[in-house]
């Protein structure tokens, strides 16, 4: 077997110009190196160079002397700060396309007792899997086999079949364990490299990626602008609601992957008078699932922002949250799919009762409640945290609620909500990827730092044994954490956090 490592262009879309080939093949153990030139399908076979050597190590260190000379001309341009300025503008602006339009938002507001604003934005995010990217291919006996740790094994078989022109039946895919998937495993790009470089290669060919590469060819968790603006009665009730979402395109028709938001997204699917817009901004970057697609993201603002209006109306959160659902109901009549209000308020109560909602804690202490219905899952979450004068931050522990039918794996379920909470947290606190001249400025995880041992809460987990239609609990968990824990900061210390992540904002932890 042989090892090999495929580089290419930074900034997405480039092509190779020319390359040190001749001095790469002459490095001890460099066995070839050569240049492919991709389909032109971003999550599958992009142009680059393959150096092949007789161990990873030989592969890695030829990677190094590569020196690869790019034609950038159709290459990507896309600059995050740049595009969070041209959000932050777009959003005084009325939004390009109405995607939810229900009741009277007009005649709300202008009778609101009170009127709320509030502007929230989210980075890009990278996977950062333990593991990076790898596949081992063999061309043998006119059929391509490939050993991946894939997350969609038949895709990338379909894949690979048309991109070197094969019968699927010539096609055979062994799919391995994965160190670690959340989505970025669903695209099969490395199966492709993978088994483009074999076909040159008579020899069974590892690739392996290095972690530079890993981050920089990701296919992010995109960014996120919400403009918000609650309208408020004399009594202190919700009675109109508008949400100008501001996401990114890459054809300036649909939106990225991850990158939408559902027309009956909470809290629109039980007001009567809500309005939610969509503006769109050009994006080459790619991006795809990151755990919970989209729901990682909105809901930290949606969630945030009705706590901010429960403060504006002098009531206490967990009331104003329950007296937003209003009675038990699907959403859906008769579809156990779509979200029970019933069983949304049965997830919050436990949460709050288990964490001691409303008890007297110490100053500078708060606690913060969030809930969530993505993945078929309703799930609450109370966080109680702390902060000094120092802007240290201490997650003290967050409580889990879940109701997701019957749990018979219980240790299974109570892990997944456990590392869930704990993953939402580490990315909020610490994680964004900046995007600069078309390239990913961070590069490992000395720039992307992911939440230490000595930081990590006690998750206590909590579920509602229910009779319906069991579902999925690996992502549920995730969305409400960000929200629970910013609306605990502000309970603590009256800062209001409408911008991701914590580190960014001078925070500790």
């Amino acid at each position: 077997m042989l090892y090999a490592n495929y580089t290419k262009c930074p900034a997405v879309g480039g092509k190779v110009a020319g390359a040190n080939l001749a001095q790469v093949k002459a490095m001890p153990g460099v066995k070839d190196a050569f240049v492919l030139d991709g389909n032109g399908k971003i999550e599958e076979f992009m142009p680059g160079v393959a150096v092949i050597a007789t161990s990873t190590w030989g592969a890695f260190n030829a990677k190094k002397a590569l020196q690869v000379k790019w034609d950038e001309s159709h290459a990507s341009k896309d600059d995050s700060t740049q595009a969070a300025a041209k959000a932050a503008q777009l959003a005084k602006e009325p939004g390009d396309e109405v995607i939810a339009n229900l009741g009277d938002v007009d005649a709300a507001f202008g009778k609101a007792a009170k009127t709320v604003e509030a502007f929230y934005e989210y980075p890009f995010l990278c996977h950062a899997t333990l593991e990076p990217m790898n596949a081992t291919a063999w061309y043998h006996d006119g059929t391509m086999e490939v050993w991946a740790p894939t997350q969609a094994p038949t895709r990338g078989l379909t894949q690979i079949a048309a991109l070197l022109k094969l019968p699927e039946d010539k096609v055979i895919v062994h799919q391995t364990r994965s160190g670690g998937g959340f989505g970025r495993r669903g695209t099969n790009d490395f199966m492709c490299e993978a088994a483009a470089i074999a076909m040159k290669v008579n020899a069974p060919v590892r690739l392996q990626w290095m972690r530079e590469d890993d981050m920089a060819h990701d296919f992010h968790r995109v960014a996120g602008f919400h403009a918000l603006k609650g309208a408020l009665d004399a009594n202190g009730k919700l009675t109109g609601w508008q949400d100008h979402f501001i996401t990114f395109t890459p054809d300036g028709k649909e939106t990225v992957r991850g990158g939408d938001l559902p027309a009956a997204e909470f809290p629109a699917n039980v007001l009567a008078n809500a309005r939610i817009t969509r503006s769109k901004m050009p994006l080459m970057i790619p991006c795809g699932s990151w755990r919970a697609p989209g729901s990682n993201g909105y809901a930290y603002a949606i969630e945030g922002f009705i706590h901010e209006l429960a403060v504006a109306a002098g009531r206490d959160h967990l009331e104003f949250r329950l007296e937003m659902l209003g009675d038990p109901r699907w959403l859906k009549p008769g579809d156990p799919r779509s979200l029970h209000t019933g069983r949304a308020a049965g997830v919050i109560k436990l949460a709050a009762e288990k964490a001691g909602w409303g008890k007297s804690l110490p100053k500078g202490s708060g606690m913060g409640l969030a809930f969530h219905f993505c993945h078929l899952g309703h799930v609450a979450e109370v966080a109680e945290v702390s902060v000094d004068e120092k802007k240290k931050l201490t997650v003290h522990r967050i409580t889990v609620a879940a109701d997701v039918g019957p749990v018979v794996n219980m240790s299974g379920a109570e892990a997944q909500c456990q590392g869930a909470a704990l993953d939402g947290l580490s990315t909020m606190f610490g994680h964004q990827i900046d995007i600069e001249n078309g390239r990913i400025r961070q590069s490992n995880y000395s720039d992307y730092p992911l939440l230490r041992m000595r930081s990590t809460p006690p998750v206590d987990v909590h579920f509602i044994q229910s009779d319906y239609p069991p579902t999925g609990m690996g992502e549920p968990a995730l969305p409400p954490v960000a929200a629970a824990v910013c609306n605990a900061i502000h309970a603590a210390t009256g800062e209001r956090i409408r911008k991701l992540p914590l580190a960014k904002l001078g925070y500790t932890i």
